[in-house]
């Protein structure tokens, strides 16, 4: 269903549809709604962001990262940004690339059976054009922990030439924080 919605999202943003099909989409979509609200359940029960063995742990807001490697320190995969992501004049919106970051440091902050952690800051360089539609290069790695704050690198490849980089600091949640 995820992957149906992130393949819906990218069609939509590409797309310039004539206005009956835009009337006919957005019923469709007010349907679909209406039975999903029917399922509404708390968010400790939802699927989408709980599932752990799944891209973006099952939600749509992320593009879907793919791990090819992974460690308790670090973590190496695919990234591909649909058009759902375009800023304009093929690149990458700025604002999609922390995004993959956070999902990916995150999830390596979190890994190794670790007591799980939030971000604390992400800081990201833009050092060229991330192009849509083009499988990127992400790497991730610990770089250091000193007690309740992990500290994280990424960085953003599209084939040699690094497109961004980030450092974050994840800090580990105390006890009865959600």
């Amino acid at each position: 269903m995820i992957d149906a919605l992130r393949r819906f999202q990218n069609d939509i943003a590409a797309s310039a549809p004539p206005a009956e099909l835009v009337a006919e989409i957005t019923h469709t979509l007010t349907e679909l709604s209406h039975r999903l609200e029917a399922h509404a359940v708390p968010e400790a029960e939802q699927v989408t962001g709980r599932q752990v063995d799944a891209p973006g742990r099952g939600q749509a807001m992320a593009p879907k990262i793919v791990i090819d490697e992974a460690g308790t320190d670090f973590a190496r995969g695919r990234v591909t940004f649909g058009r759902f992501y375009l800023g304009g004049n093929g690149a990458v919106h700025g604002g999609a690339i922390p995004l993959v970051f956070d999902e990916l440091l995150g999830r390596l902050a979190n890994s190794g059976g670790r007591i799980p952690s939030r971000t604390a800051y992400l800081h990201v360089d833009y050092r060229h054009i991330t192009p849509i539609d083009t499988e990127l290069r992400i790497e991730g790695r610990f770089d250091r922990e000193e007690g309740r704050k992990r500290y994280l690198v990424g960085s953003l490849y599209h084939g040699d030439r690094l497109c961004a980089d980030a450092k974050g600091l994840f800090v580990q949640l105390r006890p009865g924080q959600p």
